[in-house]
């Protein structure tokens, strides 16, 4: 596995203290909540449901931290109508079926960050200084919140913004899927026994969790397990 950036690559051991991780149940997340029980922490899993498309992913977010052994799985709810904007919000727009130029259009509006602010918050109630989430600036849409400096930058907040961060500077956003391909990581995750067939990383998913084959996620997913040289267990409709 080759890495790019400090953050990239096998957590530091966790010695049983708890972690927060972001798991939206595709396939970079399910990566990271295995790679982070892997490396001994106790993970809580946090899932967002923000009026996205394919809720199907919501289901799968659940199966996995089931699969993964997470100590526990909160669903938390937002407000869909903040999201506008989004191919992957709004029914008026629909989702690109090849690249696009600059950011895309199923970019939601500062959707990482409102999810580690509310992560962040849950680390802090449950005493946890750890928290983990599968953004990647190698194989990606093109998203500014996957990017390194965005996650530097949320660390520093996180350590300015809370009690526990003044107190004592302990906060660490984790990201080991930064700087690795697509292959890397499903080579990674299939080493780590995560439950691929579980995720769902379809912009348009069916309810059932059927891929369509062709949207930006479908297309990375589907090159990185031909990459890597793992069967794909996507289901297609």
């Amino acid at each position: 596995m080759t890495t790019g950036d400090s953050r990239s690559g096998p957590l530091p051991p966790g010695e049983g203290r708890p972690a927060v991780v972001l798991l939206s149940g595709g396939l970079d997340s399910a990566t990271v909540l295995a790679a982070t029980r892997a490396a001994g922490y106790a993970c809580h899993a946090v899932a967002f449901d923000y009026g996205q498309k394919h809720r199907s992913e919501l289901t799968a977010a659940r199966a996995v931290a089931e699969a993964l052994g997470a100590e526990s799985f909160r669903l938390v709810r937002l407000d869909a109508q903040a999201f506008s904007g989004s191919a992957l919000t709004d029914d008026d727009l629909a989702v690109p079926e090849s690249p696009t130029e600059g950011i895309p259009i199923t970019y939601v509006p500062a959707r990482n960050t409102i999810f580690l602010a509310h992560a962040l918050g849950v680390a802090e109630a449950l005493g946890a200084t750890d928290l983990a989430l599968g953004v990647n600036a190698v194989d990606y849409s093109g998203y500014p919140d996957c990017r390194p400096a965005f996650i530097d930058a949320f660390e520093a907040l996180a350590n300015l913004a809370t009690k526990v961060g003044v107190e004592t500077g302990a906060f660490k956003v984790h990201a080991p899927l930064l700087m690795l391909s697509k292959a890397e990581i499903i080579r990674w995750g299939t080493t780590l026994g995560v439950p691929y067939a579980l995720t769902v990383s379809c912009y348009q998913a069916t309810v059932e969790g059927q891929a369509c084959g062709r949207c930006d996620s479908c297309r990375l997913r589907r090159e990185g397990f031909e990459a890597a040289r793992v069967a794909d267990p996507t289901a297609y409709r």
